[in-house]
């Protein structure tokens, strides 16, 4: 179990639902076009909130599963955390779309999801609330990845866990390193619900 409920975990999180979706719908890849990251936000740049949505709830499908199937077979703190891992690191490094993923936000709220249902909704109130504050997805994501090894620390009790979410946050900072230079630079897009006319 320690090696193949990861493996599953990581093939799970390698199946891109913003490419996917896109392919569906006819639209353009989305790792050529905006931002080039295969994920809601970008999907809903070209003003296609269907889509949008659809792929967030992918993301986020692709980040509970594998959690939740391991919590059905095994409660081992470790193999639960080290499978929550692999999924995320498999929307990020997805084997199918040769390596090249999104940056992992609502993939990772499906793993917290499956972990701890109120710790998501603290999760998700915060990039709400940074998101209607600021105007801006990728600020929304780095805060609530900053805060979240405390929600962490409150609502999944045990070392495993900590350390997990203390590793998803790095990952989800490191992987918005180009949008935090662009928000310093006054640069970075802002969220748009309509298209620009």
């Amino acid at each position: 179990m320690v090696f193949l409920l990861p493996v599953l975990a990581y093939l799970i999180g390698s199946i891109s639902s913003a490419v996917l979706i896109a392919r569906m719908l006819g639209m353009p890849d989305p790792r050529t076009v905006g931002s080039g990251n295969p994920g809601a936000t970008n999907i809903l740049r070209q003003g296609k909130k269907a889509a949008a949505i659809g792929t967030l709830l992918g993301d986020i499908v692709k980040g509970c599963v594998p959690v939740v199937i391991a919590r059905l077979i095994t409660e081992d703190p470790i193999i639960v955390a080290l499978v929550a891992a692999a999924a995320f690191l498999g929307h990020l490094y997805p084997l199918f779309f040769q390596f090249k993923g999104g940056k992992g936000v609502a993939t990772a709220l499906g793993v917290y999801l499956a972990l701890n249902p109120w710790m998501s909704l603290a999760l998700v109130l915060t990039w709400l609330a940074t998101a209607a504050t600021f105007r801006y997805s990728s600020l929304a994501a780095v805060l609530t990845a900053a805060i979240s090894p405390l929600y962490a620390w409150y609502f999944l009790p045990g070392a495993p866990f900590l350390i997990l979410t203390l590793f998803i946050a790095l990952m989800l900072v490191w992987r918005h390193l180009g949008n935090i230079k662009r928000l310093l630079g006054g640069q970075e897009d802002k969220i748009r619900l309509r298209k620009k006319r």
